[in-house]
């Protein structure tokens, strides 16, 4: 009995470090970046998120296909939450923090609040949504290589959301 329980947390031991292993070897190709941004009335803005490159992919519409709920990023699904309730693309949101999820098209995006995080890959739950809401997609002339997020501190309380990768780019304001 003694033997069996021993080869049982053995067996448990190794899956948790293959775990382990795999993440830090899937997040050396996509780094984690974590930004924040503060507006003034104590609003702060905070986005964790994985960083994929392209690698002379055609991103969306193949790597990314379009009208697909998308995670965003690369890894676990990219964060973002907001110290106050405040609006976020006009809709309100309330204090708290959520998984963003993104359902890219060729000319609108929706974007996805949701209520669980943490989850890895592609585990989506539609039915933990907060709010979705569209947001028209901008083409840049140069391509962005690796995806970016930017919270960038405007004026007037204004915190601007950007995404830019290959040549596509979000802006989605915040106050």
């Amino acid at each position: 009995m003694k033997k069996a329980i021993n080869i049982i947390f053995i067996v448990i031991g190794v899956l948790v470090l293959a775990l382990y292993g795999i993440r830090t070897y899937t997040k050396s190709h996509s780094p984690y970046e974590k930004l924040e941004a503060k507006g003034s009335k104590d609003l702060k803005v905070n986005v964790g998120y994985c960083r994929p490159l392209m690698k002379d992919r055609k991103v969306f519409g193949e790597l990314v296909p379009y009208e697909t709920v998308w995670r965003t990023g690369a890894n676990e699904s990219t964060t973002i939450s907001f110290s106050r309730l405040c609006s976020f693309g006009k809709k309100k949101v309330k204090a708290g923090k959520y998984s963003l999820w993104t359902i890219p098209g060729e000319k609108y995006w929706t974007i996805i609040l949701n209520n669980e995080t943490g989850q890895w890959g592609t585990n989506y739950d539609e039915t933990k949504d907060y709010l979705r809401f569209k947001v028209e997609a901008g083409k840049t002339i140069q391509a962005t290589e690796q995806l970016t997020i930017k919270l960038i501190e405007k004026e007037n309380d204004l915190i601007e959301f950007t995404l830019n990768w290959e040549n596509t780019e979000l802006i989605i304001p915040i106050h």
